[in-house]
């Protein structure tokens, strides 16, 4: 009760806060009726709902959706977001050969007659959670409203479950709603018990299951044909404040063969890193203005990925990988995409929303664990001068995503096994 009266005073600064969001990314403003539960009615037979919050989940669900789409072709789905981008991301995977049996929407704020609404206007027979998102009045209606809902591909860190810890009394409840929980790792599971989950297993991680896009492999020789054989340093994802540290440390790196290639994490933010290179670096170029597949002009030392949906080829077409968030205390971001491309990866000491991922990628030669910048100016020149090691790391990194595979099939199988005890569970193929 205490926490749906708080909603009442929280909606007017979420629209506040859309308005905010809106003057770098005007797409919030756009389908915010549904934020509010009001989406299209559905009138149609099963239908699985699944929640991907923004870009990083919505490509985890992605194998999930396929595997699902193979297993049950006649089920329609309902793809729900937070985030602009996460809904461009899912329109470009799943939106253009869908048709009327694949929609998506916005997530409602989780005030108990939005959810309703929400509820009764999708008509889910099922609903996935990707990741951590815990919303109490969303699992309390689905429970009341009998929608098995499982939390799927569910991480906890340390931090984040001491922050749950205390909040227990409301916690606790929520994930006992679920009819389901499939965590990435051992630990994830045992912090999810320890706040209350139930029906837990063990099923690993979706995103080593994510296919790169067809295109990729055409996608990167053409960005290597730009490169002009230079080396190739990736800052991947990277996060607020650690471009100006990595121009820094790349101008002592001091190599005449280098390229700085950075891809920030957020596109929103792409004419500010733009700005910030400008300031620093007389000769640069951005991806979207960049001529065809022209080699670069040997001066140039920066290039701006100001581009979606591009991170599997810059991968593919680096020499090493730094990967963002991590240098600072961001948490770090994902290190698999990386490892399944075979490009050798250096992340910095903040990982601990991939924590296990980072710590067995470490252990299984694909990654290199730098503890500061000065760190990581030795490593990056240590893997410059030897080709032999960067090799080891690309082998030991598609290697160790191999042997990770198969979380797919094991989440599918326990959404499947609960689902069918309820007796309506669409036939498979």
């Amino acid at each position: 009760m205490f926490y749906s009266l708080a909603w009442i005073f929280v909606l007017p600064f979420a629209f506040l806060h859309l308005l905010w969001r809106a003057r770098k990314q005007p797409e919030y403003l756009q389908y915010w009726p549904q934020r509010l539960g009001w989406i299209r009615r559905w009138s149609g037979h099963q239908r699985l709902w699944i929640h991907a919050v923004s870009v990083g989940e919505t490509r985890a669900a992605a194998p999930l959706i396929e595997a699902w789409r193979t297993r049950h072709p006649d089920c329609a789905i309902l793809l729900t977001h937070t985030t602009p981008t996460g809904r461009e991301t899912g329109k470009t995977l799943f939106g253009e050969a869908s048709g009327a049996r694949f929609e998506q929407a916005y997530l409602p704020y989780d005030f108990p007659l939005l959810t309703w609404l929400f509820l009764m206007r999708a008509r889910p027979d099922v609903g996935l959670i990707m990741e951590t998102e815990l919303w109490p009045n969303l699992f309390a209606a689905c429970k009341r409203c009998n929608v098995p809902l499982f939390l799927v591909n569910a991480r906890l860190s340390e931090r984040s479950a001491r922050g749950y810890a205390r909040f227990r009394w409301l916690i606790s409840p929520t994930l006992r709603a679920l009819s389901g929980l499939a965590a990435q790792t051992a630990k994830d599971a045992d912090r999810f018990a320890a706040l209350g989950a139930e029906r837990i297993q063990i099923t690993g991680n979706l995103k080593f299951d994510v296919n790169v896009p067809p295109d990729t492999a055409q996608r990167a020789q053409d960005l290597r044909r730009q490169f002009a054989g230079r080396f190739v340093w990736l800052a991947a994802s990277t996060r607020e404040g650690e471009e100006s540290v990595l121009l820094d440390l790349f101008d002592r790196l001091d190599l005449a063969d280098a390229l700085l290639v950075i891809v920030p994490r957020h596109p929103q933010r792409f004419a500010e890193v733009a700005g910030l290179i400008a300031s620093r670096h007389a000769a640069w170029v951005r991806r979207s203005e960049a001529s065809g597949n022209e080699p670069l002009m040997p001066e140039t030392k920066v290039f701006l990925g100001d581009s979606m949906g591009e991170l599997a080829a810059y991968y593919a077409a680096a020499d090493v990988a730094y990967i963002g968030g991590s240098l600072l205390p961001f948490g770090g971001q994902n290190l698999i995409e990386a490892a399944a491309a075979g490009c050798p990866a250096l992340i910095g000491p903040h990982t601990w929303n991939f924590s296990e991922a980072a710590e067995q990628s470490v252990s299984a030669g694909a990654a290199r664990r730098v503890a500061d910048s000065e760190d990581m100016l030795v490593a990056l020149r240590d893997l410059h001068d030897n080709v032999s090691k960067r090799q080891l790391m690309a082998s030991a990194g598609q290697i160790f995503t191999e042997l990770n595979r198969g979380a797919t099939a094991r989440t599918l199988n326990l959404v499947e096994a609960s689902w069918a005890e309820e007796g309506s569970m669409p036939s498979a193929k």
